[in-house]
């Protein structure tokens, strides 16, 4: 009897160094007569609800599908709940017999995958799950006494000891002719995926696989041995940009660790700190597996009753980058424009949230989840946590960036505010940080009138810092 192994295609959308893929390969390859096809499952939890990090998953998806044609491999679609899609399939193909995926630990995706594997199993059918989007499960990285790390830097330590996979081999083409050809209806589900592509909005360039490692190999060449020095300014490209190539899986991280290898065993500073960044991807996922509630509740428990303010009004100005802060309007506007922001920026518009207007953290979680193409549940709650000194390891709450400091030190020309603060292209240095200090004549002669083409800052960052501080500790 001919036996038929399915990998479930998830956020690892590519035909290279992809871990269920190499081992589903080596499956099929041990048999003459065994067979595979790739499948992917289309949740209406995204479909059914359109944002920027939902478009442009679904966009990296439709290259994706493309690029497996190329190949002339088929990619199938389901709808539908995830335990209904599966027994559905399994009753489509009755040759089914194992299942291959790469696993994904974040609480929502383990809960949705152990309903999965259930259904599976009880309509024997073997399943197969690997460690892909991460150098380390939530449980390897441990301490002598065998628990488990609440802070970074001893967590880096341990993690940075541990010996880190090579890229797994892929070539599907080798084994093209055993490829299943099923009687799987595809107009229904292949229609949802077209629908929402059809009625999204912006369209990204440079989302192939081919693109992700072309720009892996402009930062290993180019950026990298400077990481250390550059991954602050926020006008100049010294950032990876491949955060969003690791959210689609268009990457992996082994992929990018052999890239840095050479200069890791040089002892590249730039290297190791981008190393160690991708080391808090790691650390966010021990945290969130460990602690489920990390996107909805406070991991320090006496600060779950904080007296947080809701300002409508605030709120919506943050948003669409309207506060009167220049370096804050920077970065929600580059957020909404290009759907990613520098991480320098998510620290500062994160701050600027929760210590100066005092608005609850989770709602700058949620909209960040909604517009960020590199959404990442884990690294997204936790970063938010620590901005808002509730998490784990979090910024102490007395220490609250002041924006005019953080602009200064991290776009001193302002160049990254003029180009996406067009209003105060014309504002000198002098007062392109602080453009309330600028007179009425001033205003006029660099084409700002403040509350007319740029808005004067609605709160004092001295006065919100003491409030901030007397909120934290209960006074």
């Amino acid at each position: 009897m001919t036996e038929v192994s399915a990998l479930w295609m998830r956020r690892d959308l590519r035909l290279t160094d992809n871990r269920a893929m190499h081992e589903m390969q080596r499956w099929v390859e041990a048999e003459e007569d065994r067979q595979w096809f790739l499948v992917f499952h289309l949740d209406p939890h995204f479909y059914e609800y359109s944002c920027p990090h939902h478009d442009y998953f679904f966009q990296n998806l439709e290259k994706f599908r493309k690029e497996c044609d190329d190949q002339h491999i088929q990619l199938y679609f389901l709808h539908g709940s995830a335990d209904e899609a599966f027994t559905y399939l399994k009753e489509k193909v009755p040759a089914l017999t194992h299942l291959f995926f790469n696993e994904d630990e974040a609480p929502q995706a383990a809960r949705r995958d152990e309903q999965v594997l259930k259904e599976m199993q009880q309509r024997s059918v073997e399943t197969h799950a690997y460690k892909d989007a991460h150098f380390h499960r939530s449980d390897e990285v441990k301490k002598k006494d065998g628990g488990l790390y609440s802070v970074y830097t001893p967590y880096y330590r341990a993690w940075r000891q541990l010996e880190k996979e090579q890229p797994f081999e892929c070539r599907l083409g080798r084994i093209i002719s055993q490829q299943a050809r099923l009687d799987l209806p595809q107009k229904a589900a292949y229609n949802k995926l077209s629908s929402y592509l059809n009625n999204n909005g912006k369209t990204w360039e440079r989302t192939a696989e081919k693109d992700g490692r072309e720009r892996l190999e402009t930062f290993v060449e180019e950026i990298a041995p400077e990481y250390h020095e550059t991954n602050n300014a926020l006008s100049s490209d010294g950032t990876s940009r491949l955060s969003a190539y690791l959210k689609t899986g268009r990457l992996s991280v082994r992929t990018i660790y052999q890239a840095l290898s050479e200069q890791l065993e040089e002892g590249n500073p730039g290297a190791e700190a981008f190393v160690s960044e991708l080391a808090w991807r790691d650390y966010y996922n021990m945290i969130h597996a460990t602690r489920p509630e990390l996107k909805n509740t406070e991991l320090k428990e006496a600060y779950r009753y904080l007296p947080w303010e809701y300002d409508e009004k605030r709120l919506e100005r943050w948003k669409e980058g309207r506060t009167g802060y220049p370096i804050v309007d920077a970065c929600m506007r580059q957020l909404n424009e290009i759907g990613w922001m520098h991480n320098r920026g998510r620290m500062i518009a994160a701050s600027f949230l929760t210590k100066d207007y005092l608005i609850d953290w989770r709602e700058g979680e949620r909209y960040f989840a909604e517009r960020l193409i590199d959404y990442d549940p884990s690294s997204n709650a936790g970063g938010w946590q620590w901005a808002a000194s509730t998490g784990t390891d979090a910024v102490p709450y007395f220490r609250v960036f002041s924006p005019v400091r953080q602009s200064e030190r991290f776009d001193p020309q302002g160049d990254y505010i003029r180009e996406y603060v067009p209003e105060l292209h014309r504002v000198p240095k002098k007062y392109i940080h602080t453009p309330w200090k600028m007179n009425e004549q001033q205003q006029k002669e660099y084409g700002c009138i403040l509350g007319q083409d740029y808005p004067k800052p609605d709160v004092d960052h001295a006065v919100q810092r003491k409030k901030a501080i007397e909120m934290f500790k209960g006074e």
